[in-house]
């Protein structure tokens, strides 16, 4: 009876999605487009029904080219067109997540879309030429971070991750430095004279915020915009035009998508946006990241919903894994064990992953890419710990390598130069499309095995560290930071937290002595490891000890919560104390001087 009434809820919301923005007429020829955008853009009327905050202090500048009249209609536009299906993709997460909890359902494979997954005839448009070769890209690059960007952009990397998600935190001052800084790097308008143009310089993969996030600066018709309609939005109308025009783009990550229904929404607003802005359907390129258990039972599906706008899908380690707690985390056939010595790539349900969306990817034409390597190299390159470093980087990705990715990201720009060396050592050609996979077969059982392993006294002490240093990162503006020789951002912050959370509820023993893990277990630990975290943030100040105070007292309560937060990200962008910190910082960007 529960199931049945989970099937009418959901059919009534994917009819409300399907009747909603209709598909736009298409047109083709890019003269004609470019032509469109100009007349479309004189026509568009003032901005009406928004409400917009003032620039943040230094950035009015900035502000003021990235909102102008013409901007902010487009803005008002998109948001007016799309913010009721951006409301529904949420309400049917939340049923979803109700359906499991209720009926103890697992995922499968869908029989509602089984003949997209029988048809063997179709695939992705072909991408560009400057995304067939994805071997490594630079990850977790917050564009806010100017120095980073300009490194960035004169590296031999592949592509750059410009993530306003992930690795970024979405203060006001942040979004608007790293999207201006976008369109500088676009535009051509850094001041220095070794910056590259656009064309010449890595592709940029531009990562909005994800669903979950709204943005509190901008109001349309009484409600705040959603945060990734902000980025996108922003971002296209100053930028869109020029680099499809220069063959760079315009290309994206899309994060945290759950449901092809998730995917046909964005294939929506690429289309209206292609027409809004006289560019050719399908000019956008977008590479899903699938971070979420419920998505791996869905790929094939999200890659017909996007066949004209896909550039393929990635697959990392953390977020999805921190998906696990977050749909199944109250059951025990769910208990994810220690994540720094029982969870990796090589597990049973990471590897069937992993496998799984290479297979699809490319039996339908598209690119599949790997996650983000998190250490960093040590300054000494004749050191024991850096070749220690190095072996450990290549090791884990030549494992994806021969899993048959296309590609993966670094954050340390060190590694670039190494890793695509070892993509040509291992590989032939721009990428490996060729690797069908066909022989493999895998299951939902393969999807959904936890890997044996208990819990340690490290690794709890491990989480906790990472989940309290996040939060203080973000109450200072910065959305990753550095611990133990590697970056710490919001999908390691999540699997933390997540873990705590769980081992919490279940009361599970630690492996060294078998203590039951408690909030109060915790809370000693806390007190225990508090000259460490001191350390990490290099505490000087009465008001270093007293951000870093509320951070432990905001990760606490997190992970003794009844009902589990979905997602970290969301719970610190609507608490009054981040909010009211951001007067308190104006320039993360050049917080993060050095990797260790």
């Amino acid at each position: 009876m529960k199931s049945c009434y989970w099937g009418i809820l959901r059919g009534f919301f994917v009819q409300t999605l399907d009747k909603t923005n209709k598909p736009v007429k298409r047109q083709v020829n890019a003269k004609v487009q470019h032509n469109k955008r100009k007349e479309n853009t004189a026509k568009m009327p003032a901005a009406t029904g928004v409400e917009l905050e003032p620039p943040p202090p230094g950035l009015e500048p900035q502000h003021r080219t990235l909102f102008t009249g013409d901007a902010l209609t487009f803005l008002a536009e998109l948001t007016s067109a799309f913010q009721c299906e951006v409301d529904t993709i949420l309400k049917l997460r939340t049923l979803r997540k109700a359906q499991l909890d209720l009926t103890g359902d697992l995922p499968g494979f869908s029989a509602a879309t089984a003949h997209i997954r029988d048809d063997p005839n179709w695939r992705v448009s072909p991408v560009p030429a400057r995304l067939q070769c994805r071997h490594v890209d630079i990850g977790d690059l917050a564009p806010c971070d100017t120095d980073r960007f300009l490194q960035a952009l004169r590296s031999p990397a592949q592509g750059i991750q410009v993530d306003f998600d992930d690795g970024n935190c979405p203060t006001y001052y942040n979004q608007i430095k790293g999207i201006y800084n976008v369109y500088q790097a676009v535009h051509n308008q850094f001041n220095i004279s070794d910056a590259p143009a656009i064309s010449h310089a890595p592709i940029l993969m531009l990562r909005p915020r994800a669903w979950n996030m709204v943005d509190h600066s901008m109001m349309v018709n009484g409600k705040e915009v959603p945060g990734p309609l902000f980025d996108f939005g922003l971002l296209m109308f100053h930028n869109g035009s020029l680099l499809f025009q220069n063959q760079s783009g315009p290309f994206f990550y899309l994060s945290k998508v759950e449901s092809y229904l998730e995917a046909r929404l964005w294939n929506k607003i690429f289309t209206w946006t292609e027409h809004k802005l006289g560019l050719p359907v399908g000019s956008i390129k977008a590479t899903v990241l699938i971070e979420s258990v419920l998505a791996s039972f869905e790929m094939e599906e999200i890659l017909y919903e996007l066949k004209e706008h896909s550039a393929g899908l990635n697959c990392g380690i953390w977020d999805y894994s921190a998906s696990f707690v977050n749909k199944f985390g109250q059951r025990p056939e769910f208990l994810l064990p220690d994540r720094s010595k029982y969870v990796n790539m090589e597990k049973r349900f990471l590897r069937s992953y992993m496998d799984l969306l290479v297979q699809t990817c490319h039996r339908r034409g598209a690119l599949a890419t790997g996650g983000m390597a998190a250490l960093l190299l040590p300054p000494d390159n004749n050191s024991a710990l850096y070749s220690t470093v190095l072996h450990t980087v290549t090791r884990l990705k030549l494992l994806e390598i021969k899993a048959g990715v296309d590609g993966f990201m670094v954050y340390d720009m060190d590694l670039i130069k190494p890793m695509q060396k070892l993509f040509q050592a291992h590989t032939k050609g721009e990428n490996q499309l060729n690797e069908l996979r066909s022989d493999l077969k895998v299951t939902p059982e393969d999807l959904l095995i936890m890997p044996a392993g208990g819990v340690t006294l490290f690794g709890l002490k491990h989480n906790i560290a990472v989940g309290i240093l996040f939060i203080e990162a973000w109450l200072t503006g910065r959305g990753h930071f550095f611990y133990k020789g590697q970056v710490e951002d919001s999908a390691t912050a999540e699997i933390s937290r997540s873990q705590v959370w769980q081992w919490i509820r279940h009361q599970v023993k630690l492996e060294d002595d078998g203590t039951m893990v408690t909030r109060a277990l915790v809370q000693h630990l806390v007190r225990e490891i508090m000259g460490q975290l001191k350390e990490a943030i290099h505490c000087r100040t009465v008001r270093d000890e007293q951000r870093l105070n509320t951070a432990v007292a905001m990760f606490l309560e997190v992970i003794q919560k009844s009902d589990f937060p979905e997602f970290l990200t969301t719970y610190l962008n609507l608490d009054h104390t981040f909010l009211s910190s951001q007067s308190l910082h104006v320039d993360a960007g050049g917080a993060l001087q050095s990797k260790l």
